[in-house]
């Protein structure tokens, strides 16, 4: 095991599990049409309650695996990395008035946030940066897409409209 990679592998867990779930909820909700006040309050709250549920997942995870001494910090990180990644996310929402145009910049945010987590995780642990990149970047964009098309799908079937 690398010097660095326990720490790596909890900013990964946050980061990226916020990354596919803030990009879900709000694609989705612009796509109901969804003003940018509710697509904030619920990405806030989505936010909030996911980074604590994280959190605590990661502890507990660590404590199971027997890794007591470096269970908080890593729920701890797991937790703020998602909130710094969701927090990003929602800004554009925050400044721009067309949630299609917000939402074209939240994705833009998103790949930012993959690239530079890549590129300063492959500084520090030697790795190759494109592949670990890419990887990323593939599993975010399925994840995300397959999540909006279950919620398209449920919305069409149930008939909700926002």
């Amino acid at each position: 095991m690398k010097k660095n990679e326990p720490i790596w592998s909890s900013l990964v867990l946050g980061m990226h599990d916020a990354l596919v779930s803030t990009l879900g909820l709000v694609t989705g909700l612009v796509f109901a049409d969804a003003n940018r006040y509710i697509i904030i309050l619920t990405g806030i709250i989505a936010a909030v309650t996911a980074a604590l549920s994280m959190m605590a997942s990661e502890y507990l995870s660590q404590k199971a695996a027997g890794n007591t001494r470096s269970a908080m910090w890593r729920g701890i990180m797991t937790g703020i990395a998602y909130i710094v990644a969701s927090g990003a996310l929602l800004v554009p929402f925050v400044f721009e008035i067309n949630s299609y145009a917000a939402l074209f910049s939240t994705y833009i945010i998103g790949v930012f946030i993959i690239f530079i987590f890549n590129f300063l995780k492959s500084k520090m642990n030697y790795q190759k940066f494109w592949s670990a990149f890419t990887e990323m970047l593939v599993v975010c964009f399925v994840v995300t897409t397959v999540a909006f098309f279950i919620g398209e799908s449920a919305r069409i079937l149930f008939g909700i409209n926002i």
